[in-house]
């Protein structure tokens, strides 16, 4: 499965870092770091955040939609 998608299990805030790190066979601490240190640059990362929040489905729609 390699589906962008919001796991519902290993979630800190929404499970946006999470389902990027499942995306792309990364550990999930790799890209919460990145992520948190993506915002000490200049740049619309939290939106980006918030968008991909809205966006990105739960792992029950996606597996809903798969099937």
């Amino acid at each position: 499965m390699n589906g962008l998608y919001r796991p519902r299990h290993g979630r800190m805030i929404a499970g946006v870092c999470a389902g990027l790190a499942r995306r792309f066979g990364m550990a999930p601490w790799t890209v919460r770091l990145l992520a948190l240190l993506s915002c000490l640059l200049p740049g619309p990362q939290f939106v980006v955040y918030l968008v991909l929040w809205v966006m990105m489905p739960n792992e029950d729609r996606y597996m809903a939609r798969a099937h």
